[in-house]
């Protein structure tokens, strides 16, 4: 397992908390205090500190001090271990799309060419 996709790894089994991955999404919107991000969720303050200290050990969140408290925000740098692993699945399954496309391509012209030649032949 490449680096790239172990890091993947420990950011999809983060966000696989269900509490962890709606505190994930509340950062959407942009960066939060600690407080504002547990007023809308029915979990303690000191649960939702834990939990984004586990979304920052694993790359999906950075914070920064602003004033006493601080703020936390998606890192859109950390997401490119996740995109990178989902892109793996899109680029493949977008070449068996196209692969599928020129298949059925090649036989419509296939079955035109023979339907032409047969009414030429009728024709005769």
């Amino acid at each position: 397992m490449t680096y790239e996709h172990a890091t993947a790894a420990r950011q999809l089994e983060a966000l696989g908390d269900p509490t962890r991955r709606a505190v994930f999404e509340r950062l959407l919107q942009g960066p939060l205090a600690v407080v504002d991000i547990s007023r809308t969720l029915p979990v303690s303050r000191p649960a939702v500190s834990q939990h984004l200290r586990v979304l920052k050990e694993v790359g999906l969140v950075a914070d920064r001090a602003e004033g006493t408290r601080r703020l936390y925000a998606i890192d859109r740098a950390g997401l490119a271990a996740i995109r990178e692993y989902f892109d793996r699945f899109w680029d493949t399954a977008l070449d068996a799309f196209r692969r599928a496309a020129e298949e059925s391509h090649a036989a419509e012209q296939t079955q035109r060419s023979h339907s032409k030649s047969n009414r030429k032949e009728k024709k005769k």
